[in-house]
Order: C-alpha cells, then structure tokens, then sequence
C-alpha cells in the first residue's frame, strides 16, 4: 500500500471491504502481550502502583485494569467481519446461532476449568495447581486444536475424545477449598475466558440478528448500557438475577457491543474510502465517551472490579483511540510490518493466552528460580515484558507445527 501524501487521505474512490483488518490484529495482538505482561507483575516487587490492579472498592484505574475491556472491545470489533465472512462461505441463520453457541460453550468450558484451578485442594486431589492447569490446557488444545484436513479422522476423532474424557476425569477428581469446607468442581465464577464468553454470545447474537444495521446496534449498546447503569443505581428487578451476572450488570456486554458499533461503521466508511470523515467521527465519539464516563464517575466511581458505566466508557475510548491510531499506521501508511513480531498474539491469541500456563508449570519442575535483581523494579518490568514476548513466540512455533485453535 501506498503511503499517502497528506496526513488525512480524501479517498473518493470506494475500496473492497477485507475480511481480516491488519489493525484489528495488530490490536488485539498488543492487547493480549499487555495482557500476558500484566499478569505476570505478581512475580515482582517494587513496581509502579500504576501498572496493577486497582484493589475492589477504591475509585481508580491502573494499566491492568484496561487490558481485559481493551479485550471485550476488540472481540466485538472482529464480529461484523467473521460473520459477514461466514454469510459468505454460505452459512445460513441456523449454522451461524451453532457457530456461536459452540464457541460460548468452549470458552465457558475453559474459563471454569482454569477458575477451578485457582481453589484447587492439592492433596485432596491428588496433583499440584500447576499441574492441574497444564492438563487442562492440553485438554482444550486436543479438543479445539485446528487439525489439517489431511490427517485422518480417527486420529482427530480420537485426539479429540481423549481431552473431552481428559477433562470429565479431572473434573470427577476436583476437590476444591481447605480444611472443612472442601468444595467439588463447580462455577466459583467463570473466569477471563467464561466472562468473555458470556459477553460474545450476546453480542453476537445480536450482531446476527441486526444484519448491519447500524441503528440496532446502536440501539442494543444504548439498552447495556442503561442497564449497566440501573444495575449500577440498584434498580434492577429480582426476578433478572437468574440471568448471569455477565449478562445482567451490562457493562460486559456493553463493552463488546461498543466494538461491533464501532466495527460496523469501519465497514462503511471503508467502502467508502473516507478516512478523514471516518477519523473525525471517532475521535468525536472516544470525546463523547471520556465525557459520560467523567459524568457517571461520582455515582459509582471508576472501578474495574465494580465493573462501573465510568469505566466501560473510559475503556472504550481508550480501545477506540488504539484502533484509530493503528489503522492509520498500519493499513493507511502501510506500516504493518512493525508489529509483524507480535504476529501470532493476534491471529491465534486464544493459544498465546494458554502458554503462561505451560511456561509457569515448566519452570517449577525444572526448579528454576529467577535471582531476586530479576524479578525487582524496573529490570522486573523488562523481565515480563520479555515473558510476555516469549510467549508470542512460542505461540508462533506451535503454529508452524500444525497447532492452531479455532472455535
């Protein structure tokens, strides 16, 4: 591509609408490395305040605390897309609700099994956490592993049922808790991936259901949006609390409807090739949505952990400002290149995700223990920066290989 002589391009010429975006990709491939980067500060003392979590009741915001929206949005960014693709490849009304039922169900498997891990009694199951976590990985991969089409089915046939059997054993095997409170494998909460799971299975129902309409999309971000606000306010009615909380408080929601929004208006001035007005229109929403989330902050603050309407809107500025900025590096000036070592983070981040797991499990049988100038201030911070990358890495090989997830 070309790059452009002025900053912002009138393009009256339309172009084809792509089925992948390179800054879409590129997004999400950061977004998982920070993601990877910041769950790894646990292993670090003498860091920033800024960088971790916010704790739960205090009014605030640090650099973890925007990854996991930055994700939600991003999710709802690639829904147009992969279902317009789909519509394409022939899939009709019915293959299109399985599709997305298939992989809620997945990511709700996974997000359970990992939350199980985290309250796992050792000796009452009989293995190590770490362990627990490496077996479940390799479950899900066995499972949902995008095997080629050359190898024969019985091979996958049996791959596959070796992971489902895998996971029914060890969920049989569960004891959770300690000392008299010794709980069985059950949804203590769903997990990163159960809650990301609950959010795109209503988004992209309704993402199915709108057909590109913008104004109902629109208008189902304003309904979660309200309803993050009545849930916030206390107003909500009894008899919606059978619904999943991730469903329910509506921030969640929102935060993924916010990305097909967005998405779908990429769509249209893409075709159009009008990425001065396109531009124009974001920067004016992300001010729009800095703006309701400094009005809502007084009334519940600004909370992650609250899962607070100043916080979905705040994220979704700030993810919409991301992907503005990239777009115009990556598909406008053709810059994609700079990111191409984050690749795989964002063409198989389900995969990037799962590899702290092995690598932390690794580590501990191997006894390797990090000297503490490692694992301190700012040498810390480069040392799980490097982690996080050798997690992409990783992720990069297993592809090569043939191991590649695909819900």
């Amino acid at each position: 591509m070309n790059k452009p002589e002025t900053v912002f391009p009138q393009t009256t010429q339309p172009v084809a609408n792509p089925a992948r975006v390179g800054a879409i990709d590129i997004l999400r491939a950061l977004t998982m490395v920070l993601m990877i980067f910041v769950n790894d500060l646990w292993s670090l003392t003498d860091i920033p305040a800024w960088l971790e979590h916010v704790p739960r009741g205090v009014d605030g915001i640090g650099l973890a605390d925007v990854v996991f929206p930055a994700f939600l949005f991003i999710v709802g960014m690639s829904l147009p897309f992969a279902i317009d693709n789909r519509r394409k490849k022939g899939d009709n009304f019915q293959q299109l609700i399985g599709h997305i039922l298939f992989r809620s169900v997945a990511l709700l498997t996974m997000g359970v099994f990992l939350v199980n891990g985290e309250s796992i009694n050792e000796s009452a199951t009989g293995m190590p956490r770490l362990l627990w976590n490496v077996i479940c990985c390799t479950c899900f991969i066995l499972i949902w592993n995008s095997y080629p089409k050359s190898a024969p089915k019985s091979l996958v046939t049996g791959l596959k049922g070796l992971g489902i059997l895998t996971l029914l054993a060890l969920a049989v095997l569960y004891r959770g808790g300690e000392g008299g409170s010794i709980s069985r494998f059950e949804p203590h909460w769903w997990g990163i991936l159960g809650l990301i799971g609950w959010a795109y299975l209503v988004a992209a129902l309704i993402t199915v259901g709108a057909q590109n309409r913008l104004w109902v999309l629109l208008t189902a971000w304003a309904v979660f949006a309200a309803l993050s606000l009545i849930a916030h306010a206390g107003w909500l009615p009894d008899a919606l609390h059978v619904i999943p909380g991730a469903i329910r408080n509506g921030t969640l929601v929102g935060l993924s409807l916010g990305g097909v929004v967005i998405s779908t208006l990429f769509q249209q001035y893409r075709k159009k090739g009008d990425n001065r007005q396109m531009t124009v229109v974001f920067l004016a929403t992300a001010a729009l949505l800095i703006g309701l989330s400094v009005l809502t902050r007084p009334y519940w603050g600004l909370a992650k952990l609250g899962e607070t309407p100043a916080w979905l809107f705040l994220c979704s500025a700030f993810t919409l400002l991301a992907f503005t900025a990239i777009y115009w590096v990556a598909d406008v000036w053709g810059q994609s290149r700079w990111f191409g070592f984050i690749k795989p983070a964002g063409t198989d981040t389900l995969l990037c995700y799962l590899m702290p797991y092995f690598a932390y499990a690794t580590t501990n049988f191997l006894g390797i223990h990090l000297p503490e100038i490692v694992l301190t201030g700012g040498i810390g911070l480069l040392k799980s920066f490097l982690f996080a990358l050798l997690c992409v890495g990783l992720t990069g090989l297993l592809n090569k290989a043939g191991i590649r997830l695909k819900l």
